[in-house]
Formats: structure tokens, sequence, C-alpha cells
């Protein structure tokens, strides 16, 4: 079964998570990155064992990161991942905030690529870090010449510099090939920059790409990357997430403090780890109801937004829409750029006008105005019915 069609939008609208209660009910929401979708039936079973026999005490042993090892060496040939480089912490971005504080210290530089995930912004202030914009190209991939020439500032400003890598990427689904990783390894090396990498949508990788882990490719040894069950398993509100480090990062990880490890939820490390372990066949099904929603969404936008361009994505449920030249109007880019709930432009355009809650492209930072973040995990009919209305608006309400 599809899991993107077994829930209907009655079934939903009784859901009390913030995808589903931010808005009003005559809203349609494509925005946070939540699914439509049921839990998978391996994650169930899990939960479902533990609270029957009271089983919500402390997370303890190495489940978890022994399933991820396995669904990696299976699912993208990732054979030299060690358990024991490993670390449970709450989620994928209090990992990146607790590394950071491993490897760099205070008004140190850390290389974003935007637009980009928008909290990285927040957490990497917040941490009284630097950020520093490496923006992508125009075809939404990585500039690698231009990430050459910050690396380089990055290099003169601080000691202690960091790339934070969002792999694959959030917001416009990209999927960094093999050849640009091992290109981002020899300029990390070469400038002395080390690398964070963000692998949480890592199995949400469509047909025609392939994800690559950044600690596989050679030159990644002083490297961290961190991933969770959370985006391709719906698992959001079940806290838990490991860090992995490379063998030359391993020091760095052992002063990790113990207190972090703290954080994670029990229930959640035994449903990531279920899901890792026995969600793959579920994974599988979605993963086809997401290619047909891509295709679904590429004919809607032709049909409904015209003058609209949609970065078609290679990974994720996220689509990056170019809305410029609908003449919404932009948003200048400011304080508010890590709140995510912002709305500028195109995004305040189509909730006003079509009852459609979207990301607002300027919070993802440079690049992002004129644009919008779609989330397509969804039923076909309510993707429908969405870029419907917002063409309708367009059309003056016609």
């Amino acid at each position: 079964m599809n899991p993107l069609t077994e829930l209907t939008l009655e079934e939903l609208r009784q859901r009390t998570s913030m995808k589903w209660r931010r808005y009003p009910d005559d809203v349609l929401p494509l925005w946070v990155a939540e699914m439509d979708v049921p839990l998978a039936p391996p994650v169930h079973a899990a939960l479902k064992t533990a609270i029957d026999s009271g089983d919500t005490g402390y997370p303890a042993g190495s489940g978890y990161a022994a399933a991820l090892e396995r669904f990696a060496a299976a699912r993208w040939g990732w054979n030299t991942m060690d358990t024991a480089r490993t670390a449970l912490v709450p989620d994928v971005m209090m990992g990146i905030v607790e590394t950071l504080r491993l490897i760099t210290g205070p008004g140190d530089v850390v290389v974003l690529t935007p637009p980009v995930y928008a909290p990285f912004f927040a957490f990497v202030t917040h941490a009284d870090r630097e950020v520093l914009e490496a923006p992508l190209g125009v075809d939404g991939r990585l500039d690698l010449d231009g990430l050459d020439g910050v690396f380089q500032q990055a290099r003169a400003r601080s000691d202690r510099p960091v790339f934070l890598l969002c792999n694959p990427h959030n917001p416009t689904g990209t999927v960094h090939t093999r050849q640009e990783l091992q290109k981002v390894a020899v300029l990390a090396g070469r400038h002395g920059v080390r690398v964070i990498s963000d692998e949480i949508h890592g199995p949400l990788v469509l047909a025609g790409a392939r994800f690559t882990p950044y600690l596989s490719v050679a030159g990644s040894e002083d490297a961290f990357a961190l991933t969770s069950a959370s985006k391709a398993w719906n698992l959001a509100g079940l806290k838990a997430a490991l860090l992995i480090a490379g063998p030359e990062a391993e020091p760095d990880l052992a002063r990790l403090p113990e207190e972090v490890s703290h954080g994670p939820s029990h229930l959640g490390v035994l449903a990531h780890a279920a899901a890792f372990r026995e969600g793959g066949s579920w994974l599988d099904s979605l993963l086809t109801g997401l290619e047909h929603n891509r295709d679904l969404l590429q004919s809607l936008v032709a049909a409904h937004l015209p003058g609209a361009t949609l970065l078609s994505p290679e990974g994720t449920y996220l689509a990056w829409l170019d809305c410029s030249a609908l003449g919404l109007g932009d948003s200048a880019r400011g304080e508010g750029l890590a709140v995510v709930t912002d709305l500028a432009g195109p995004a305040r355009f189509f909730l006003d006008e079509a009852r459609v809650a979207l990301s607002s492209g300027h919070v993802f930072g440079q690049g992002g105005d004129g644009h919008l973040r779609i989330n397509y995990a969804t039923h076909p009919d309510i993707l429908t019915e969405a870029l419907q209305r917002m063409g309708r608006a367009l059309d003056g309400g016609a």
C-alpha cells in the first residue's frame, strides 16, 4: 500500500501535531516537515510492545546504532560504519550544537550553503558561532568553486572553522553525488575545515539519485554525521538521533558530556531502531508514493502556476518553487530569518488568498526570496486541491 493514501483529510485533521494545529481547519498545510502517513507497522508494534509491558524507562544498549549500521550497509553500501564511534543524542539539531561545542569555540566560523534548512542559522548563532555563507549555484547544487573561496575566508577568520553540510539538501531536495562530496572533503582538508553532515533525509532518496554518506568518502576521517529515522518514518515526536564520528574524530566524540545521552526518549530509541531494522518494505512503498507525488506536483505546477519554476527534488519530500516571476512580493532578510513560521511574499499570498500553508523561502537564507518550500508528502488529492486553490488565487479567485 501507498502510505500517503491511507489517511483521509478528516482523519488527518484529528491530529494534534504542529502541522495540523498551526492554522485553521480551512487551510491545507503543506509546510512543516511532517508526513501525512500512519506509523509503519514495525514501529507501531515496537511501541505497543513497550507500552503494554510498561517498558518506559531510560534508554540502554546499542540496538539503535546496530540497526543503522545494517541499514547503511544494505541501502547505501556503507560497510565501514562503526557502532563504537556513535553516541545517542536527543535529535539531529541538538546533536549538531553539541558537536560544535566539541570542536569549536565561541566566535568560530560555521559555513552554511543557503538556501538551507532555516534552523541552522538560529542554532549556530545561539551557540555564539558566526555564520559565513557559501550560496548554492543557480542549479540548486553546491557551488564548489565558491565553497573553496569561502573555506579560505573561514580559515582566515577562525582557527576552528566548520562546514555544516545538509546531505541531502533541504529545501532544494538536491542529493549530493559522491564526486561532489569527495570534492568537499578535498577542500575541507586543504583549508583545515571540519565537516558536520546532517543526513536526516538520507533514507529519502528517489529514483534517479543515490545517497552517499559523507563519512564514506575519502578525506572525511575527521568529520561527523548525524541522522535518525525521524523524517523517513515520520517520528519527529519520538526524540532520538545518532551522532557518528569518523575515525580521526573519535577522541572528540569521547569528550561528549555523558548527560547528552540522557536527552533521547527510550520509546524514541525503540521506534527509530525498529524503523531502521524492520521498516525497509514500508519505506520502499513510501518512496514509490513520493515519486508519484513528485511527478504529480510537476504537472500541477505546470497546469496551475504558469510562470513558476519547480526544482524537481532528487530526495526528501520537500520541493523548492521559484515564484519570482509571479509578482507576489518578497521579504527583506532580517532578524526573523530563523523563524520557520514567518510568512512573506508568495507564502503570505497563498495563505491569505488560497488558504494553503507553505514555507516562506526567505527563512532559508540567501536565494530564498520569491520562493516557496512545498511539503508534498500528503495524499495526492490534498496536493491536487492545494495547487488548484493556488492557481485560482492567481487568477483572482475565478
